[in-house]
């Protein structure tokens, strides 16, 4: 009988639901950089957000990066912007696991990534 109640005491401390992390960026980034970005703990109902615009004058042409949590209302849109003399269109892509909006990360630092965060979060909870 000792056996199960350890293990299901813990189960009982962990929390109902595990908070998703997603990338934000510092700034937003011009192409070809990429943006400044770091882990962070989106509130709950919020998904992993990439944002691409696109701004154009003539033969001037300006590409932002920005990643970030949101709500589901903001995904999947498109559309324009006029900012710094410029005309801008966007378009939102959201998804919804852990560093989900990272371009390219290597699968095995991606898990480990996931893991450590899952981790801290169990520990700021006790």
């Amino acid at each position: 009988m000792s056996k199960l109640l350890c293990p299901l005491l813990l189960l009982t401390l962990l929390p109902a639901v595990v908070p998703l992390f997603c990338y934000t960026c510092v700034f937003p980034a011009i192409s070809p950089l990429d943006c400044i970005r770091y882990p962070m703990k989106c509130p709950p109902g919020q998904l992993c957000l990439s944002s691409r615009a696109v701004g154009q004058k003539g033969d001037f042409r300006v590409v932002l990066y920005e990643k970030s949590c949101v709500l589901p209302a903001l995904c999947g849109v498109t559309g324009e912007k006029y900012a710094m003399g410029l005309n801008f269109t966007f378009t939102n892509e959201c998804c919804n696991t852990h560093l989900c909006n990272e371009a390219a990360a290597a699968p095995a630092a991606l898990c480990w990534t996931v893991t450590l965060l899952a981790l801290l979060s169990l520990q700021s909870a006790w």
